[in-house]
């Protein structure tokens, strides 16, 4: 199956002021893309999701996360990667952060999504992300922290003009109190000591070409 055009974000830098912008709980869930038949992931794999789950759901698309509980992405993930259809998906909510195709800007967006988890034919299973809009950098950090302190991962920070593009976009950021970042697998190196005659560090290479080992063992 085709990879969905998913919006993917970039991370805040301190000096951009989020005032004005709508602010919400990155949670650790699974990135699920809803095209009106099936949970999707990121890469284009269907989500084995029960059809008692998927009943109600509506004939459009949804860009949203399933999602278990805070420090529980392990469990979810192995939850909505099996192929059963089992039992356990009854602990799952689908939280709603974007309709693609409604059109305009987020915020109206924000209005269709409004409509569709609190109206009366709501699915079982579906819930609204609250937004709040950003009064200053103050109110951000303050954000930031009662997440922090409930077992969440961070703020996600959306620029309430934007439209809906694929791929990564400053008009979608993500804001933690530590910084992570993703790269190229180049190779591995033997482990030494007593890891010897094991794989031993990765090799990986930033987006800006740095190159340096990741862990002593495997």
């Amino acid at each position: 199956m085709t990879a969905p055009p998913v919006l993917l974000a970039e991370t805040w830098r301190p000096d951009m002021d989020p005032t004005g912008w709508y602010m919400s709980e990155k949670l650790d869930g699974v990135r699920a893309w809803w095209d009106g038949e099936n949970f999707v992931s990121r890469l284009g794999n269907v989500y084995a999701a029960p059809e008692w789950f998927k009943k109600g759901m509506p004939k459009e698309v949804l860009d949203g996360e399933l999602w278990l509980g805070r420090k529980q992405f392990q469990k979810c993930i192995s939850i909505v990667r099996r192929q059963d259809m089992n039992d356990e998906w009854a602990n799952i909510t689908y939280f709603v952060f974007d309709a693609p195709q409604a059109g305009g800007t987020f915020t109206k967006r924000l209005d269709h999504v409004v409509k569709l988890a609190y109206g009366r034919n709501k699915p079982d299973y579906v819930e609204m992300l609250p937004q709040l809009v950003c009064k200053s950098p103050a109110h951000l950090k303050e954000r930031l922290e009662a997440y922090e302190q409930i077992g969440g991962e961070g703020v996600m920070l959306r620029d309430p003009e934007s439209l809906y593009e694929e791929g990564r976009s400053r008009t979608l950021l993500k804001v933690k109190s530590f910084v992570d970042a993703e790269a190229e697998v180049l190779r591995y190196e033997p482990g030494r000591g007593k890891h010897r005659g094991r794989m031993g560090a990765l090799v990986v290479r930033m987006n800006d070409g740095t190159e340096f080992s990741v862990g002593t063992g495997f």
